[in-house]
């Protein structure tokens, strides 16, 4: 921040403390969110490339915030990173299934939670969504396919 006497931000800081304070908070917030989160500066250089950053960043710290208030209710013991480590088992898959049309059949599928993950999702009072729907593709060459699973 700059000093407290420099322009528009001197005057609203001379009248105002609370601004200050509330500048203070979320600076300590954001510094917090590259901590917790392991965000890493990003230099855009379109205006609203830097918003839309600042808005995830926002987001994320609000949804952090939120995972260790329910934490603190169902699972005491529990850290939002020890959380978001054993989550990270679960993953997104697409598994195709050629069809004797040549179309592709793609089952988009979670991985099963280890039973610690299930527990885990039971004490926080989560539900895990139920299996997204199949989709059907019209016919592609071989090289497509293969750039589309190796993503």
């Amino acid at each position: 921040m700059q000093g407290e006497t420099d322009g528009l931000l001197g005057n609203v800081a001379a009248h105002c403390p609370l601004w200050v304070q509330l500048v203070n908070y979320f600076e300590s917030v954001f510094r917090s969110l590259k901590s917790e989160l392991g965000i890493r500066p990003i230099y855009h250089q379109l205006e609203h490339r830097a918003d839309a950053h600042i808005l995830i960043a926002f987001l994320a710290y609000c949804l952090q915030v939120t995972l260790k208030q329910r934490l603190l209710l169902h699972a005491p013991g529990l850290t939002p990173t020890a959380v978001l480590e054993m989550l990270a088992e679960i993953q997104m898959i697409d598994v195709w299934i050629p069809t004797v049309d040549q179309r592709w059949l793609i089952l988009p599928r979670y991985t099963q939670p280890s039973s610690d993950t299930k527990l885990l999702i039971e004490k926080l009072r989560l539900e895990l969504p139920s299996q997204p729907p199949p989709r059907l593709t019209a016919q592609k060459d071989s090289t497509e396919i293969e750039l589309q699973t190796v993503r």
